[in-house]
């Protein structure tokens, strides 16, 4: 009897997804050419792409459903509507048997389970992709969560890597195509999913982010235990608390108020005074103490921004939260990459218009996140590339702005960004716009 290897037999499945995902892409194409009209139609074709894509990765398992998650932190390259459909890629998985779990932390850490812990919950709490969750304590009594990796995961993820980049440069045959870097954009992908696959990034970020956030009684992040820690195993002190988005209804105004300014000053401090952002910082990675104190973990996906990368994010926000169209446009033309000939003077016009169209709002009608989005879509239109690490961080801050939104709607964001923003300037003797809304960010730091 013939045996197909099992490389082959995935390749087979994902040829064949492809080409089952494309009939019908093609054929609810033709019913929305045939039937939508009008604006609708652009919006339409995006909602199909990214139904497509959302359901092509669920179908393809583990490392597709991951590289979809890191795909909807992109809006630079993505439209919203795609942006919204890869949003909702979940992976959570049918947990593997403790078994494996048991064999996994005792080859890691060379010793059998009961000398390790106390007791060990053979249930795991939480399982994903990439890793699941198991509850237990340690000898002295102890609670922690014991992170431990999916059996054969980076193997996988190897080979879809392979799969993934050989597409990409095929795709570079098209001069069009290869304007948009398509091996760059896989490769980051990929990477940023393979380094999810070593336990000891995880360890080595929490460990920087207690570091920076040593003096902050407010923001916690759990304590990681390095003698119980490997590449496949990490063991932290266990985090109680509520989810940011299922607090009670019955606490006040003010304690939301001073949660929201928790949550964004905590983002804020990553981004713009450390250089170390957490890229994943969604509800579902926080929770919340009866005191009010702050909980961040799921720490596998952060970035540090090295200082020319720094200096482009610090000055892109400036530029949104107090800029005028003619700094935005210089920050372009002086950071960014573009592809082919810019007509500058179309950009600066409808830059000028977005910007006075995000103005113009009441304070408790501004969202972040539609801003970028807006600015991204006017990227797309006239080819001009956000460096990617950029991105991320972008990503971070509207996250972290839909919480605060949620805690308190009527917050002015971009007042608190540029307030936050201003002593940096000044430390670094960056050009500060003269505009109404950086005299105001000015104003409580003289």
């Amino acid at each position: 009897m013939l045996r197909w290897p099992g490389n082959v037999l995935h390749f087979l499945w994902l040829v064949l997804v492809v080409i089952a995902c494309g009939l019908l892409y093609g054929l609810a194409r033709l019913g929305i050419f045939l039937f939508v009209w009008g604006p609708r139609r652009q919006r339409a074709l995006a909602h199909l792409r990214g139904w497509i894509l959302r359901q092509s990765m669920t179908a393809l398992g583990a490392s597709f459903i991951k590289l979809g998650q890191v795909m909807s932190t992109r809006p630079d390259l993505f439209e919203p509507e795609i942006i919204a459909q890869l949003r909702r890629l979940q992976d959570k998985l049918p947990p593997f048997g403790f078994g494996k779990v048991k064999a996994t932390i005792e080859t890691e850490l060379g010793k059998p389970l009961t000398e390790l812990f106390s007791d060990f919950e053979e249930r795991p709490i939480a399982a994903a992709s990439v890793a699941q969750v198991h509850r237990a304590h340690l000898k002295d009594g102890r609670e922690v969560a014991v992170k431990v990796l999916r059996p054969g995961v980076r193997r996988q993820v190897d080979r879809d890597r392979a799969i993934l980049l050989g597409f990409a440069r095929i795709l570079t045959v098209m001069p069009s195509w290869r304007l948009n870097d398509p091996v760059g954009h896989t490769k980051h992908f990929v990477d940023a999913i393979y380094d999810q696959t070593d336990l000891r990034i995880e360890a080595e970020n929490y460990t920087r982010f207690r570091h920076n956030f040593a003096g902050k009684a407010d923001v916690l992040f759990p304590e990681v235990y390095p003698e119980l820690s490997g590449e496949r195993i990490l063991t932290m002190q266990f985090v109680r608390g509520t989810k940011v988005d299922a607090l009670p209804t019955d606490r006040s105004p003010e304690w939301k108020a001073k949660l929201a300014q928790t949550v964004r000053m905590s983002m804020f401090k990553m981004c713009f005074g450390d250089g170390f952002v957490h890229a994943d910082m969604h509800p579902g990675n926080m929770v919340v103490q009866d005191d009010g104190t702050l909980i961040i973990f799921d720490a596998g996906l952060a970035k540090l921004l090295h200082e020319d990368v720094l200096i482009q994010f610090i000055d892109m926000t400036k530029c949104l939260a107090m800029g005028t169209p003619d700094d935005l446009v210089q920050h372009l033309k002086r950071f960014h990459t573009y592809l082919g000939t810019i007509d500058w003077e179309a950009l600066r016009v409808e830059v000028e218009a977005f910007a006075i169209k995000f103005r113009k709002k009441d304070v408790a009608k501004l969202e972040y996140g539609e801003l970028i989005g807006e600015m991204f879509a006017i990227g797309r239109k006239y080819h001009v590339h956000p460096v990617t690490d950029m991105m991320l961080v972008f990503v971070a801050l509207i996250t972290a702005q839909g919480i605060g939104k949620m805690l308190e709607p009527e917050h002015n964001v971009f007042g608190a960004v540029a307030q936050f923003l201003m002593p940096i300037l000044m430390k670094r003797n960056e050009h500060i716009p003269l505009t109404a809304e950086a005299r105001a960010a000015r104003a409580p730091a003289s």
